[in-house]
């Protein structure tokens, strides 16, 4: 159990003590409401359940605080309580309480600040990145491919059952586009006096596609007819895109559950229906689609949207939305909690008749849509407009290529999904302070270093009382913060936290050994003070691993 929760524990026998002997008198038992306060020197913790108990227990919030600490039972945790301002009741915790937090962390390891929740809001299916496999992913999808990794490792700390998925988006027309552009640029090469046509992939990768099919196996099919080259094309580049997609996420630590197919939606079953078939029919049966103008709608207004949104056009062609219409659907019938979709900030506009298409399944609520900003690349302060190598777009693949996956990973997840991100290549590839990723794992390393150098092996019931500098104790509270951080980062999806609180920690590690010594001290000095780092060591890499980031012993 964590500090907090047994914190609460204690206020909340104050407050049925209280109660019991007529101290208090209300007809609800609040809940203690532990915060951090603003200000340290106020205490360790602050609880505002007598500011919120006023009206319940008609009497001053002053009063009812000082009701509180009278009936506080023994305990180990809690070293002063003192009332302040209108109410608050602020704590100030024993050097023991403080010092349990290196036991827990050395007996616990990674599974340290675990949490749990509870059956029908447990299972999560997460969506990310989903990019076509018509061309190299930008550095847009790398921070998306970042954020949505670490966001799964630290749900699935916090208790959270989560299921990764890619869905490719490879059914359509930017399909058939990007086969007619690899066609020409084969015939191109081979000779032929053939143009681009104005709708078209264009960048040289497309080139090399082609150039590479030629090597491989001439000009097999030069004279295929038109539409069967440009299909047979497709298809080798389609699956040269997605093996290069597949690789490079692989190489960036981020790997999925379920790669979901596009065109699996359109697959017949044994009643010659598609999943796309099946999940118009349930909408047609709950009356949300009607005729109109020749095409086919889906009722969105009815929940909210601007306008009724077409799924089948005219000629008969199906929307982008029909598919993803099918595809959310077949999301549900796998029997998921709730739906996490990651989609680039140019994608506002489409949330709405998403979010009406799940209100008229009668799932309202069940889709959570993040947003996340794009990426600003700059060298030295300077835009990059370029790749110096190819002279179009950076891809993702230059960048990591360039800069390392720690230093991209971590950097992609230094601000909220909905802010806008510097990154600076110079400043990643940085060795020294002004470089977060480089200051937290020196961090690590510097740890590793200490233990290697005191050669002796620490105790699992190593004597803790010594810790009582505050250097030690402040090193011991932010641990001790861990757990907090890792359930606000899954409640809010908002993994950049962890970024903030590693180089936080590995700031308060460096004043402590700054300030107090290791190497030399008294045994049981020293001992003590060994244990600390070594929690410290490894509350520093599980947060590392949180954010899919390593942490070197050596540096």
């Amino acid at each position: 159990m964590q500090i907090r929760e047994s914190l609460e524990a204690v206020v909340d026998g104050a407050i049925s003590g209280a109660l019991a002997d007529g101290a208090l008198v209300m007809d609800e038992v609040p809940e203690a409401g532990l915060e951090r306060p603003r200000d340290p020197e106020n205490g360790d913790w602050a609880s505002t359940v007598a500011m919120r108990s006023a009206k319940l227990a008609h009497a001053n919030p002053r009063v009812i605080a000082q009701a509180i600490v009278d009936h506080l039972p023994e305990n180990d945790l809690i070293k002063s309580a003192e009332i302040a301002g209108p109410g608050f009741i602020n704590f100030r915790l024993t050097d023991a309480a403080l010092q349990g937090v290196v036991a827990g962390v050395r007996e616990q390891g990674f599974d340290f600040g675990r949490g749990s929740v509870p059956d029908g809001e447990r299972k999560v299916n997460l969506e990310y990145i989903s990019a076509n496999p018509t061309g190299p992913m930008h550095v847009g999808h790398g921070r998306w491919a970042a954020l949505g990794d670490s966001m799964a490792r630290v749900m699935r700390h916090a208790g959270y059952d989560v299921f990764e998925e890619f869905y490719v988006n490879d059914h359509g027309t930017q399909m058939d586009v990007f086969g007619n552009s690899i066609a020409v640029r084969y015939l191109q090469l081979l000779g032929h006096d053939v143009e681009m046509p104005e709708e078209c992939y264009g960048g040289a990768y497309v080139a090399d596609i082609a150039q590479g099919i030629i090597d491989r196996e001439g000009n097999k099919y030069e004279d295929m007819p038109e539409d069967e080259r440009r299909v047979a094309l497709r298809e080798i580049g389609y699956r040269e895109m997605l093996e290069n997609q597949r690789s490079l996420l692989e190489r960036f630590g981020t790997t999925f559950d379920k790669w979901f197919s596009e065109r699996d939606l359109y697959v017949l079953d044994d009643d010659g229906k598609s999943a796309v078939d099946r999940a118009l029919a349930v909408m047609r049966e709950r009356g949300y689609i009607f005729e109109a103008e020749d095409a086919t709608w889906f009722r969105s207004t009815e929940f909210g949207d601007d306008k009724d949104r077409v799924l089948i056009k005219a000629n008969g062609e199906l929307t982008y939305f029909t598919s993803d219409m099918a595809y959310h659907y077949d999301k549900v019938q796998r029997g998921f909690d709730r739906l996490i979709d990651i989609w680039g900030a140019d994608h506002h506009g489409y949330i709405k008749r998403c979010e009406a298409m799940m209100e008229a399944w009668g799932h309202a609520g069940m889709l959570e849509v993040v947003l996340g900003q794009l990426v600003n690349l700059l060298r030295d302060g300077e835009p990059v407009r370029m790749s110096k190598r190819t002279g179009e777009m950076v891809t993702f693949e230059e960048l990591v290529d360039e800069v390392g996956v720690d230093a991209t990973r971590f950097l992609m997840l230094s601000r909220s999904s909905d802010q806008m991100i510097d990154f600076d290549i110079e400043v990643a590839k940085k060795q020294d302070a002004s470089n977060p990723v480089y200051y937290v794992q020196y961090a690590h390393a510097r740890i590793c270093s200490i233990l290697r150098k005191a050669e002796c092996e620490i105790p699992a019931d190593v004597d803790l009382t010594p810790l009582v500098h505050e250097s030690e104790l402040a090193l011991m509270r932010k641990m001790d913060d861990f757990a907090e951080v890792v359930a606000a980062a899954a409640r809010d999806r908002a993994p950049f936290r962890l970024t903030h609180y590693a180089q936080e920690l590995a700031g308060v590690f460096h004043q402590f050994y700054t300030n107090c010594h290791i190497i030399g001290e008294e045994d049981a000095l020293r001992d003590a003070r060994l244990a600390l780092a070594d929690a410290c060591r490894v509350v520093l890499a599980l947060t590392l691993s949180l954010l899919g980031v390593s942490a070197p012993e050596r540096m």
